[in-house]
């Protein structure tokens, strides 16, 4: 079974499934933060995690995270086990939210979700954007948000704008932001600033 960690109202609020990054847990500072802001704006976050880092967590071993294809299951697993009544979207930070875009389609098509959420989306590993990760969002049919900072390493602003994603997709630009939102202090914005700014855009999203 898997564990879960429930932040905001119960009940037949909006509820958001979310999964951590390859490197941080669901209790990480960021997804902490994250979630207390989206349950001030009404909508309930269910973190879990996937094996590799639960295994991290209970001391039984530091494995680095399979490929994301691999995962796919244990999200499915994820989705089944919250169950409940309400509406229901997936996502995640980076990594976890680019395993939610390989089941959203399906899970949307089953009426099991009615949208994607992802933190982050990591369009390409660090320093080689050559090797895009876009092919599936290209064809999304289940609607989606990307909340991305303009700095973000992994997937920039001039980068981001140059793919060809699906009308179904919108992208919410955080200023001067980076991967885990936070920003440089000649830029007026602040980490917190900013996740404010992404929980207003995902609770409105949700809505």
């Amino acid at each position: 079974m898997t564990d879960f960690l429930t932040t905001g109202p119960r009940g037949y609020s909006p509820r958001l499934i979310l999964a951590h990054g390859a490197g941080a847990s669901m209790s990480s500072p960021f997804l902490e933060r994250m979630a207390e802001a989206l349950a001030q704006r009404g909508v309930s976050v269910t973190r879990f995690e996937f094996n590799y880092m639960a295994q991290r967590r209970t001391g039984e071993g530091k494995r680095p995270p399979p490929n994301a294809a691999r995962l796919m299951d244990e999200f499915r697993a994820a989705v089944t086990e919250v169950g409940g009544e309400g509406r229901v979207f997936i996502g995640g930070k980076s990594m976890g939210g680019r395993v939610a875009s390989m089941i959203a389609d399906e899970l949307f098509g089953a009426r099991q979700i009615e949208g994607l959420v992802c933190l982050g989306y990591p369009f390409h590993p660090p320093g080689k954007p050559e090797n895009l990760r876009v092919a599936h969002l290209s064809g999304m049919a289940c609607p989606a948000l990307i909340v991305q900072g303009e700095r973000d390493r992994l997937g920039t602003r001039v980068e981001v704008d140059g793919y060809a994603l699906s009308p179904a997709i919108r992208v919410e630009w955080l200023g001067d932001g980076d991967h885990d939102f936070k920003a440089r202090k000649a830029s007026g914005f602040s980490q917190g600033q900013h996740i404010a700014a992404a929980a207003d855009a995902v609770a409105g999203f949700m809505a």
